[in-house]
C-alpha cells in the first residue's frame, strides 16, 4: 500500500501504520485484523437519519459515523436497497444540520458540481467538475448523472452538490480500467434516492411493481419486421406464465410504447416505470401488435424473485435437414408424452444450436412454437417454412424456455 501511495503522490492516510511482513504488534487474543471499510454519507434530518450507498454498508457488523469535528456515533442500518444502491443509517443524535436537497430533474449538462467525501480515507475532500450527461444508462435500475468530478474509493455515498449548495445526487460509481478515477463518474439522482429513502425509513424495504415480462431493445430491423415506423418502446421477448402481463393478454412480440400514461421510449424505461408503480394498481398499457396499436388494462404485481427455470429434459437423437441445419439448428419432434407433459399441441425441441440460431439466443432444450407467425407442428413444417422464407430478411420466431414464452429474430 505504501508503494501505491508513493507512485500516485497520495498522502498516507491518518492512522495508516504499515507492518513489516510477518510482524504482529497487536495484543494477545487480537492477532486477526478485522476488515474495515470506509465510505461517505450526508445528514437527511436533525434527528439522525443519514443517506449513503447500499454497497458501503453491505455486510457490515458495526457502523461508526464520524463527523468533521471528529465526533463519532454508532450507526444502525434502517434499510438498504441494492437495486438502486441507496441505504439509510440512523444515529442517536439531535440538532444535526441536514443538507439542502435540490431538484436533480432541473440539473443541466455543463453545470458545475462538486463532490465531498473521504477518498482513500482522506476526510472532507472536495473535488469539482461539470455534469457530463444526464440519464446515463449503465444497465442498472435507474439512470445516472455522469460527471467528470474526481471520485475514488471512499467517496461512495457522499453528496454531489450544485453551485447553490443543494445536494443533487449520491456519488456511487466510476468507470475505470485501473480501479482509480479516469475522468468518468456516476451519481444517483437525488429525486430517485429520496423516493427510495422515504420507503426505507417507513418500512425498511422498497415496494416495486412488476408485470412478468422479459424485454429487449427495438432496433431498426425489429421495427421494420414488426411494421413500425421507427424503433421505439420495449420489445416483449417473453411472458411469464400466470404473471400480470399474461393475464392482461400481453404476447411475445408485442412492443410496449406506453405504461400508465408514461412514454416508453427505450427498453430500460419500462422496468423503472413499472417499478415505480404501486403494486396492485390497475393501469393502462399501450402496445403495438403486428403493426396495430392496442390498449390493455393490467393489474401490477409485486416484485419478487424470478422463478427458477426448469431443467432441460433429455432428448433423443435429433433429425437434421438442409434448411434447419443451415441456420444452425438441430431439432426433434415432440412425442405424445412430451406434448401431454408440456401441455402443447405443436412445436419442436431444439437439441443443438450454432451460427444464426445461437446469435438469435436459442439454446438446447428450447421449444420452437411459431416461425414467421406460422405454427410449427413438427420438424418437417419447420424445414418447409425456412426453405420458403427470404434469407435476406429477419424471421420472427416464438419459442418456449421453461415456463417462459419468448420472441426473437432469426437473421441468416
Amino acid at each position: 500500500m505504501l508503494e501505491f501511495f508513493r507512485r500516485f503522490g497520495i498522502p498516507v492516510p491518518p492512522g495508516f501504520v504499515p507492518q513489516p511482513e510477518g510482524r504482529n504488534d497487536q495484543p494477545d487474543g487480537e492477532s486477526e485484523q478485522r476488515p474495515k471499510g470506509i465510505g461517505s454519507g450526508f445528514v437527511l434530518s436533525e434527528d439522525g437519519y443519514i443517506m449513503t450507498n447500499a454497497h458501503v454498508v453491505d455486510g457490515a457488523d458495526e457502523l461508526i459515523v464520524t463527523f468533521p469535528d471528529k465526533t463519532e456515533y454508532p450507526g444502525k442500518i434502517i434499510g438498504a436497497d441494492k437495486r438502486t444502491d441507496v441505504a439509510v443509517v440512523k444515529i442517536e443524535a439531535k440538532g444535526l444540520s441536514p443538507v439542502r436537497l435540490g431538484d436533480s430533474d432541473r440539473l443541466r449538462v455543463g453545470e458545475w458540481v462538486m463532490a465531498i467525501g473521504s477518498p482513500y480515507g482522506l476526510e472532507n475532500t472536495v473535488t469539482a467538475g461539470i455534469v457530463s450527461a444526464k440519464a446515463r444508462e449503465t444497465g442498472d435500475f435507474l439512470p445516472f448523472i455522469q460527471t467528470d468530478v474526481a471520485i475514488n474509493p471512499g467517496n461512495s455515498g457522499g453528496p454531489l452538490i450544485n453551485m447553490r449548495g443543494e445536494v443533487v445526487g449520491i456519488n456511487s460509481q466510476i468507470y475505470s480500467r485501473s480501479g482509480g478515477f479516469q475522468g468518468i463518474s456516476f451519481a444517483i439522482p437525488i429525486a430517485e434516492a429520496v423516493r427510495v429513502s422515504d420507503q426505507l425509513r417507513e418500512q425498511g424495504y422498497v415496494n416495486r411493481g412488476r408485470i412478468g415480462v422479459s424485454i429487449a431493445e427495438v432496433d431498426a430491423d425489429t421495427a421494420q419486421a414488426l411494421g413500425m415506423e421507427k424503433p421505439t418502446g420495449a420489445l416483449v421477448r417473453g411472458v411469464e406464465s400466470g404473471s400480470p402481463a399474461s393475464k392482461a393478454g400481453v404476447e411475445p412480440g408485442d412492443v410496449i410504447v406506453q405504461f400508465d400514461g408514461k412514454a416508453v421510449n427505450k427498453s430500460l424505461d419500462l422496468p423503472r416505470i413499472v417499478g415505480n408503480t404501486k403494486p396492485d394498481a390497475t393501469v393502462s398499457m399501450t402496445v403495438i401488435r403486428r403493426g396495430k396499436e392496442q390498449i390493455l388494462r393490467i393489474r401490477v404485481g409485486r416484485f419478487e424473485r424470478e422463478p427458477v427455470v426448469a431443467e432441460k429434459p433429455k432428448t433423443p437423437e435429433p433429425v437434421e435437414s438442409g434448411a434447419i441445419k443451415a441456420v444452425g439448428l438441430a431439432v426433434v419432434d415432440l412425442t405424445a408424452a412430451d406434448k401431454k407433459e408440456l401441455k402443447l399441441n405443436q412445436g419442436v425441441r431444439v437439441t443443438a444450436v450454432s451460427g444464426a440460431a445461437a446469435r438469435a439466443g436459442l439454446e438446447a432444450g428450447d421449444l420452437i412454437l411459431t416461425v414467421g407467425n406460422t405454427q410449427i407442428a413438427n420438424a418437417a413444417a419447420l424445414e418447409a417454412i425456412l426453405q420458403k422464407s427470404d434469407a435476406s430478411k429477419p424471421l420472427s420466431l416464438l419459442f418456449r424456455r421453461g415456463q417462459w414464452v419468448q420472441y426473437t429474430l432469426l437473421r441468416r
